[in-house]
């Protein structure tokens, strides 16, 4: 049985000089929300495109549920969703009116369209408003339409690019929250393109970063974020002083040891061990009320990806 909602073997496509997609080999399991990380021009919008059959690979192949897109595009997005660089929304129309349409095209029956939107505007949190011109509503209202006229057709897998470019905080969290409740309440799959490591972090339960057209990694949030090989410690209490911190950066596990007022701030190699640091402190005499540690964050692991990249 075939477990895997994507499967790419050695994706490669050039436009004339430039190749976009270089040798790109990934497998994305069904019924996750699957996180494509990478800079501008790294190739992410061209891989979405390949994989809907919208363009075709210079090399290699592409697998979508089983169907290879240089061949059967329309199979592929039959049972797809997308919300690419457009909202494919018509402003002058009403909210409900857009999904009327959207669900004619997808030769729903009336009263089919009709107990599926309400259920989407009623999720989405817009069945309220749904007679008022979209035109009129704000960005992060009209991308929360935009993905229920994605999945109008009860895809198996959603396709976000830069779901949330251009939101702001609240917007951003409230689609967040919606795509995440997608995967539990609709079964899909998600491929979602952001540069939003924040974002990625909450939804993804793995991440695959790409640079340059190649892949460069791929894995759950945690491993990625053990790549950046460091760990940071903060403890609160009394008595940092220059002799405690001069005898921690001796200890060869501390990378740096940044003391204030009433706290300290270590940064380790890798997810060492603390506990014998703690006893040197109690030692020369520090007064410990609280530690917390934690790992190297999604961002500090995306950015030494791209610093090796561009030393390599």
């Amino acid at each position: 049985m075939n477990t895997y909602a994507i499967k790419t073997e050695r994706l490669t496509r050039d436009f004339k000089t430039v190749r976009a997609l270089d040798g790109l080999t990934l497998e994305v399991p069904k019924g996750i929300v699957f996180g494509f990380l990478g800079p501008n021009g790294s190739g992410k919008t061209t891989t979405l495109r390949v994989l809907l059959g919208l363009l075709e690979p210079t090399e290699g192949a592409a697998h979508v549920f089983g169907y290879v897109s240089r061949t059967h595009g329309h199979e592929i997005r039959n049972r797809t969703g997308a919300l690419l660089e457009y909202t494919g929304l018509y402003e002058r129309l009403r909210a409900v009116d857009n999904l009327e349409f959207y669900g004619r095209v997808w030769l729903m029956s009336a009263a089919e369209r009709s107990e599926r939107i309400k259920e989407l505007l009623k999720r989405a949190g817009l069945w309220e408003r749904r007679k008022e011109r979209v035109g009129t509503w704000s960005r992060g209202m009209k991308q929360k339409l935009a993905v229920c006229r994605a999945i109008l057709h009860r895809p198996s897998l959603l396709f976000l690019d830069e779901p949330t470019a251009g939101l702001d905080p609240i917007a951003s969290a409230a689609l967040r929250d919606e795509i995440a409740g997608l995967v539990s309440s609709e079964g899909l799959t998600v491929f979602l393109t952001t540069h939003n490591l924040t974002e990625a972090e909450k939804l993804c339960s793995m991440i695959g970063v790409i640079n340059r057209g190649k892949l460069l990694t791929v894995g759950h949030p945690n491993e990625l974020r053990a790549h950046a090989g460091k760990s940071g410690v903060s403890i609160t209490g009394r008595g940092f002083t220059e002799k405690v911190i001069s005898a921690l950066e001796m200890r060869p596990e501390v990378i740096s040891a940044v003391a204030g007022d009433s706290c300290l701030t270590l940064t380790l190699s890798g997810d060492r061990p603390i506990a014998s640091l703690i006893k040197l402190m109690v030692t020369e005499g520090v007064e410990i009320e609280e530690i917390r540690k934690g790992t190297a964050s999604l961002e500090e692991a995306f950015l030494k990806l791209m610093e090796e990249e561009n030393v390599d």
